[in-house]
């Protein structure tokens, strides 16, 4: 009885109204895109060291309002690493984004496949320190959320 009050009330309010109590009222995440930049034979992978710089993390970004996650995948790939991708290179990682609900973000995922020996990798040594290539079964010491996330891929130490 309760419930159908409150909803009565709820639809007879200015629909303005009703927007801003329901973005009020539901959780709200922060969107970013990454990307998992590997070799051929997927027995590489590309990750970086940013401050403060003791764990690796992936290429990796906030998306800019109304930026479609590819868009923000190639921009965020081409800031921290110097690699410039088409759109089309960009694949949606299976599954294509993951969804970090204690910290309330949403990882785009998408895959670029590159050849160590050939791509040219350039940091700038601020937001980037160090960026290299790692045996996806000797990967370094990495950030708890890049670990996580890289488990959804079958990859890292949290891979089953």
């Amino acid at each position: 009885m309760v419930r159908k009050i409150a909803g009565m009330v709820f639809y007879s309010l200015p629909p303005a109204m009703r927007r801003r109590i329901v973005r009020i009222a539901t959780p709200t995440y922060t969107l970013g895109s990454v990307v998992l930049v590997m070799d051929e034979a997927r027995d590489h992978l590309l990750m970086l060291r940013q401050p403060p710089g003791r764990r690796w993390t992936l290429p990796a970004g906030l998306l800019n309002r109304r930026e479609q996650p590819v868009e923000g995948a190639r921009r965020e790939l081409a800031e921290e690493t110097g690699i410039e991708a088409d759109l089309d290179e960009l694949v949606p990682g299976v599954p294509c984004a993951v969804v970090h609900t204690s910290g309330r973000w949403v990882d785009n995922v998408f895959r670029l496949v590159r050849d160590p020996a050939s791509t040219q990798i350039i940091v700038d040594g601020h937001e980037v320190w160090d960026a290299a290539w790692h045996p996806v079964g000797e990967l370094p010491e990495m950030t708890r959320a890049t670990a996580k996330l890289l488990a959804h891929y079958g990859l890292g130490p949290l891979a089953r």
